[in-house]
Formats: structure tokens, C-alpha cells, sequence
């Protein structure tokens, strides 16, 4: 992530401008040139530079240049050469300019395009298992800029469909597949218990509200502190509790309650914070928390509008429809 290569800022720009209401066919919407790149040598070994698609003349509004470069990306790549999984400067950098282009094309579309390029990677086991270590640490990864679920969901299905994978070796992504599919965007979140300090109990689909931010958090965490705080100080997040349109529900799913009732006053008394009394969160798996803290924004019939997102994307969401 030195550096974002010159067709995915092109595109961009191209982007920029189609919004800003410049035509995209003037002098300067011009066809991305390939970026200039000099044969790499690995001891011996001289590797050929990676050709990027040349973008059809034809293509002049962003969403088709975008288009064709995500569908074609790889075509130029030869994925029997391992030699180039030694030079992550090159191939690396390849793969996050291909993420950065399919962020410009529809979700299905990029899933299908991502689909595309682990078959062709079967090929090579070698070359394969290394894309799909660049899509763990890429889109899976919870301190990754570029995660993205939905990616992360295609490169788990192509490796459970995968002839080149062995049972074995397909424990892992059906576990994470598994769970990724639970509470998606736009379907319902699963229900769950909940237990207040008093020893009162209540359930998610008894909160009437219309939006409900679920804060899963751990006491002590940094992060965690963080986004308490920028939830306290938001305007917009503070306003929509203050005029009933919005719940705040802060949940401890871990099991050491004497540290979260350390932490009680760090709450506002608006928000609802309780603990998940019989550990259902953690020992079902009800909902995916390999980071702390994990967020979620649901509408008032509990369908999920952002998952695993973050304290200022939802009070963008927030600003914009109240």
C-alpha cells in the first residue's frame, strides 16, 4: 500500500469528474496509459513487468472504463510463475490496485470478476494459496482499510469450490463462511439476551427504535475507549438519542463481569449496557466478533445496515437521513 497505482487514480478522477458534471470524454478523460515499469531481476531470475488491460477507446464513461479493467485485469498475468510471489512490491501492489478498481464496479459484478481470478490462480497451488493469503490479509484482516466482507465472501466460496484445495484444507474458509453469511447487510440480525446489572433481561427485537447501534466492546480495549468517546461527542449520533430516534446497545460478550462493572460509568445513561449472561454471543457464534470493538447500525425492523463499520460511517449515514 506504498502507493496506489495510476489507473485506479485515473479512474478516480474519471469518477470525480463525472460527478462534478465535467463530460467524461473531454481532453481530460482521456485512456489510463499502462504505468511505466522496469524488468525486475530476482537473483537470476528476470521477471517481466505485469502489463496492465489497455482500456478500449470505445469505453468513455467511468462506470464502463472501471468495468472492463476489473474484468480484465489479470489477463496479462502469468499465474504459473511463483517466481513473482517473491516480489510482493510487484504483485501486491498489483492486488491492491485490483481491489481498488472493483470498488468502481457493482458488488455482484466485482464478486463474480474476484470468482474469476482464483480459478484461473488454480493453475498454480503455489500462486493460488498466495492470492488467497493477499485476500486474508486484505479484505479479511480487521485492521485492513481495504476489508470488505462481501469480497472476502466470494474468495471463501471459490475455495470451498475449488478442485485444488483438499478437504483439509477447506476446514478453515467453510468455518469463515459460515459465519460471514450471518447478519449481512440488508437482512435481519439475529436476535439474542441480554442482561442489565440490575439482572433484568431483555431481547433486541423488544427495543423499539428507529435505528439500534449494536456495540460490541471489551472493557479496557483502546479502541473501544475510542469509540465510546466518539459516540458521546457526536452531535448527530448524541441528537437521535436525545429525540428517541436512535438506541444505543452496549454489549459485553466476554465473561470477567467484575471488569466490565468497572467500566459502567464510561456509559451514558442513555445507552442500554448489559452482558451476555450465558455466553450464547461468543459460544454459538450468533455474531462474528474477531475484533473488539465490533459495530453494527440496524433499522427499526432489525435489518442490518452497516456491518462491522465504524462510529463516523454511521453518523454519515445518520446526517444524511435525518
Amino acid at each position: 500500500m506504498k502507493r496506489i497505482n495510476y489507473i485506479a487514480l485515473a479512474v478516480f478522477f474519471l469518477c470525480c469528474s463525472c460527478k462534478n458534471g465535467n463530460a467524461s470524454g473531454n481532453e481530460n478523460s482521456k485512456n489510463p496509459t499502462t504505468p511505466k515499469q522496469e524488468t525486475v531481476s530476482k537473483d537470476s531470475v528476470v521477471l517481466s513487468p505485469i502489463k496492465y488491460p489497455e482500456i478500449p477507446t470505445i469505453f468513455t464513461q467511468p462506470e464502463q472504463r472501471a468495468d472492463f479493467l476489473a474484468e480484465h485485469f489479470w489477463e496479462h498475468f502469468n499465474f504459473a510463475d511463483t517466481n513473482y510471489i517473491n516480489k510482493p512490491e510487484i504483485t501486491e501492489q498489483f492486488w491492491v490496485d485490483y481491489i481498488n478498481i472493483l470498488g468502481y464496479t457493482p458488488q455482484e459484478k466485482a464478486k463474480g470478476y474476484l470468482k474469476d481470478t482464483f480459478r484461473k490462480a488454480e493453475q498454480n497451488k503455489k500462486m493460488y494459496n498466495y492470492l488467497v493469503d493477499l485476500a486474508d490479509k486484505y479484505l479479511y484482516d480487521p485492521n485492513s482499510p481495504f476489508r470488505q466482507e462481501e469480497y472476502y465472501i466470494a474468495v471463501l466460496e471459490s475455495m470451498v469450490a475449488s478442485p485444488i484445495l483438499q478437504d483439509i484444507e477447506k476446514i478453515r474458509p467453510k468455518d469463515r463462511l459460515k459465519i460471514a453469511l450471518k447478519n449481512r447487510v440488508g437482512e435481519k440480525a439475529s436476535n439474542f439476551t441480554y442482561t442489565l446489572e440490575s439482572g433484568k433481561q431483555g431481547k433486541l427485537y423488544q427495543i423499539k427504535s428507529d435505528y439500534i447501534i449494536l456495540f460490541f466492546n471489551n472493557p479496557g480495549c483502546s479502541a473501544c475507549e475510542e469509540a465510546i468517546k466518539q459516540l458521546k461527542y457526536s452531535l448527530a449520533i448524541t441528537k437521535a438519542v436525545m429525540d428517541k430516534e436512535l438506541t444505543i446497545l452496549a454489549i459485553y460478550a466476554d465473561q470477567d463481569l467484575d471488569e466490565w462493572k468497572k467500566y459502567r460509568n464510561e456509559f451514558p445513561q442513555e445507552w442500554i449496557n448489559g452482558y451476555d449472561k450465558e455466553q450464547v454471543i461468543e459460544m454459538n457464534r450468533v455474531y462474528d466478533l474477531k475484533a473488539s470493538p465490533t459495530i453494527y447500525l440496524l433499522d427499526k425492523d432489525k435489518k442490518v445496515i452497516l456491518k462491522d463499520t465504524t462510529v463516523g460511517a454511521i453518523e454519515t449515514y445518520l446526517k444524511a437521513r435525518m
